[in-house]
């Protein structure tokens, strides 16, 4: 039984994208590197970036994926721009404006004062 309950498990994992701890992380990470590139007076957190994404292939390790699983999902170019879009469009929710480049520097601030996982990867 326990055999045929590993089997299920395994055929039954989700594609990496449809994990939302791993999604959400790296719509976060996009969005502070977003704010880096347009704002001079925020910037990203290199070594908590650095941690922090390597925090979100540990749990896709242990959640059983594989590191050819999780290599495709980050080298996946579909996938990358679907993402840089989503966050793109949080950050003008939040009142990043294309082109004012303070605005950007204006959500980092907020953001970092509301103590938000993207506000923890930025100072």
């Amino acid at each position: 039984v326990g055999l045929i309950l590993a089997g299920q498990g395994a055929s039954a994992q989700v594609p990496l994208k449809e994990v939302a701890h791993i999604r959400e992380g790296l719509i976060a990470a996009g969005m502070a590197i977003e704010i880096d590139t347009y704002c001079d007076t925020v910037t990203v957190r290199l070594f908590r970036g650095l941690n922090f994404l390597n925090g979100l292939k540990k749990h896709a390790s242990d959640l059983g994926y594989s590191d050819q699983q999780i290599d495709a999902y980050i080298n996946d170019s579909v996938e990358k721009t679907r993402l840089e879009g989503i966050a793109r469009a949080r950050l003008a929710e939040l009142g990043a404006v294309v082109g004012q480049n303070e605005t950007y520097c204006q959500v980092g601030r907020g953001q970092i004062a509301q103590n938000t996982t993207l506000g923890w990867l930025l100072r």
